[in-house]
């Protein structure tokens, strides 16, 4: 059958008509990506917004050279048929999505739909009988490979050394700013402010299933608090800081798991076991926290021992003091 239950064709039952007016289609919908890509990254990434707009008139150009061989031998109504509806052909991700994940992804993703485009004119020359339109499908599928066709050879074009440094210091700086800051501040309050009221219960009560509890509750609480205060008092658009909402999640994310971290010991029914093992965690937490901000935020080691160690060993000693008075 030619046809899927949904409605769809099978590439193998195109006819060349079909097949050159989804290679249209095809890229004009590559053209407009790119485009979008173009324009995205134009205010913090310029020259790699260059590379793109190189890449969108490429297209066109194939676009043009397409409709100039479909009016030669179908005249000019090109039928409506695009990649959703060929059960097997190529998809393309959704460009807000793709977007959102950085610079190296959106490059990747760019050197994905090449290689896509190039599968493509090989197979759909394997299906044409006329030989001009055999010819340009093989040249457009020889363009797709060479490096004046892909991402990688226009980023040699466009991207000189000291802008690819330029931009990848810009995309860590991204990174910093929207998740690992943000990631950061979260797991030391998660990690240091509920260390004085699961320790003050554990003390007090010397029950490891209601320290749980209240660990539980202070973490996941403090981790919303967090997201949400996070996520609100800052847009991202004058700061600069980028998304609020994965900001906010970064946020609320590590602030519950820095207060998990020494509740779960107390799954273990016997206090002093499971009291040592919680000591030991919050050891580990602490200095991989003066690592984190060490290495991602270039502070001082002895700072960072000084801020993180000292202040969350103050904190606990605090909450023992309590519990155990």
């Amino acid at each position: 059958m030619g046809w899927f239950s949904d409605g769809r064709k099978r590439f193998s039952d195109l006819s060349e008509q079909e097949i050159l007016a989804l290679a249209i289609s095809a890229e004009e919908d590559d053209a407009q990506i790119y485009a979008g890509y173009a324009q995205r990254l134009a205010t913090d990434y310029p020259k790699t917004a260059a590379m793109f707009a190189g890449m969108e008139r490429e297209e066109d150009l194939h676009r043009s050279a397409l409709i100039a061989e479909h009016e030669r031998r179908f005249g000019g109504v090109i039928p409506l048929i695009r990649r959703e509806h060929v059960a097997d052909y190529v998809s393309r991700r959704p460009t807000w999505l793709v977007s959102n994940l950085g610079l190296d992804r959106i490059r990747a993703e760019a050197g994905r739909m090449e290689n896509d485009a190039c599968r493509f004119y090989e197979e759909a020359a394997k299906r044409t009988t006329d030989s001009r339109t055999r010819r340009l499908l093989g040249d457009l599928a020889e363009a797709e490979r060479q490096h004046k066709g892909t991402a990688e050879a226009l980023a040699e074009d466009y991207l000189s050394p000291d802008a690819t440094l330029h931009e990848e210091k810009t995309a860590k700086r991204q990174l910093l700013l929207t998740l690992v800051q943000p990631g950061l501040a979260g797991l030391m309050d998660g990690s240091v402010s509920t260390l004085a009221p699961i320790f003050a219960t554990a003390f007090a009560t010397r029950d490891p299933w209601t320290t749980l509890l209240v660990g539980l509750a202070a973490s996941i609480g403090a981790g919303i608090s967090m997201g949400f205060t996070e996520a609100a008092h800052d847009d991202g658009v004058l700061s600069g800081r980028g998304s609020p909402i994965k900001r906010g999640l970064a946020s609320g994310i590590m602030t519950t798991i820095g207060g998990l971290g020494h509740a779960l010991p107390y799954l273990i029914s016997d206090f002093w076991t499971a009291t040592t093992i919680a000591f030991a965690v919050v050891f580990a937490e602490l200095w991989a926290i003066v690592w984190v901000q060490h290495h991602f935020m270039e502070t001082p080691i002895l700072r960072a021992t000084v801020q993180i160690v000292v202040g969350g060993l103050l904190v606990l000693g605090v909450g023992v003091f309590i519990g155990g008075g």
